[in-house]
């Protein structure tokens, strides 16, 4: 954090909080205050910090609903032999200084069940389809399955998504190789954390660091990142730096036509937020396209407001003209043509017409 006199203390909240990062950067405030840093005359007005610090104590409140959602959910799903691995959210938050002031805007889980195979080795299967059955039936829950690759529900005003595969393979065909190799490696062992005294799993490293990889650039081509998503890879990399095998992730990330994404979003957490460069291994550097990505993620390109509750040819004239604007993102994203993921992405809309209508 930039320590400036006079700083504009109402826009750094507004942006702060535009990309999630209203807790942290409020954890960096008052610690200046503590360490003598800002002096009271250069602090925020009294009634900014009243309500930055009422904000980070909803994300507070809110994380620890989440964390009980999660106890529930295990302790209903391992009375059926049913393990549940949590993906991004909560996981990702453990890395952090003050993982409580990580916002998490939904649970993502992936729910599976452990075989013996013949040849004596484990393998891990969803249990996804068993578990939405197991929520209807005991908690008298309703399923949305109108999603690609995960069904939605609530618990306790809680939004989870429980995943049966973790990419939309109807999106982009690159995703179904990617797909792929995540499936296998949710053998490898599994890091268990508790949660209000229920065993929760977490991915290795090698699933987290391909998955958050492809999530925050599929992201980035669709719509927009920010910080938020730059502090998980952060976090995420400075913890598990020594357990990532590095040589694989870079593989199928040239392969896939990610590499330029994955050494940016490398470049930017060494430059932007002092991740130490000793993390990842040496990488091509493009200080031109690694500044146009930083810019993007501050002030995206296409900037035009997300129409509300628009009909279905204001929300298809809408979605061309942002993914018109973002085809340069995809070219760092996607190994597809565009013509190809055109034709691509209209038949995975179809597939869920609801996702056609913008709400």
């Amino acid at each position: 954090m930039h320590r400036i006199e006079n700083t504009d203390w109402p826009s750094l909240y507004s942006i702060s909080a535009t990309h999630n990062v209203a807790a942290i950067t409020w954890d960096y405030i008052q610690q200046d205050i503590r360490d003598g840093i800002l002096p009271t005359e250069n602090q925020p007005p009294k009634a900014l910090k009243l309500q930055w610090a009422l904000s980070t104590e909803q994300i507070e409140k809110k994380y620890v609903r989440q964390r009980g959602v999660i106890a529930k959910l295990v302790k209903l799903f391992v009375s059926h032999n049913i393990k549940m691995m949590i993906l991004k959210g909560y996981g990702l938050s453990l890395n952090y200084p003050a993982p409580n002031h990580r916002p998490c805007s939904d649970v993502d889980i992936w729910l599976f069940e452990e075989r013996q195979m013949p040849d004596g080795t484990i393998k891990r299967c969803s249990a996804q389809q068993s578990a939405d059955r197991l929520l209807q039936e005991h908690l008298n829950i309703v399923i949305d399955d109108t999603k690609h690759h995960h069904t939605v529900f609530y618990v306790d005003g809680v939004m989870v998504e429980n995943h049966y595969d973790f990419l939309n393979i109807h999106a982009h065909l690159s995703n179904r190789k990617i797909e792929q190799r995540l499936q296998q490696l949710t053998n490898q062992p599994l890091e268990q954390v508790e949660v209000d005294g229920q065993t929760v799993y977490l991915p290795s490293p090698d699933f987290n660091a391909l998955f958050l990889l492809r999530h925050s650039a599929a992201h980035f081509a669709a719509e927009r990142i920010v910080i938020r998503h730059l502090l998980d890879w952060r976090y995420f990399v400075e913890k598990y730096a020594q357990q990532i095998d590095w040589k694989a992730l870079g593989e199928i990330a040239a392969q896939t036509n990610m590499h330029r994404f994955l050494n940016c979003l490398n470049a930017i957490c060494i430059d932007r937020l002092s991740l130490p460069s000793s993390c990842v291994p040496q990488f091509e550097r493009n200080p031109q396209l690694e500044e146009r990505v930083w810019n993007e993620i501050l002030r995206p390109e296409f900037s035009e407001p997300t129409p509300k509750n628009a009909g279905y040819l204001k929300s298809w004239s809408f979605m061309f003209r942002r993914w018109w604007a973002n085809r340069w993102k995809h070219q760092i994203v996607y190994n597809e043509s565009l013509a190809k993921t055109f034709v691509v992405q209209v038949w995975s809309h179809l597939l869920k017409p609801k996702s056609l209508k913008l709400k």
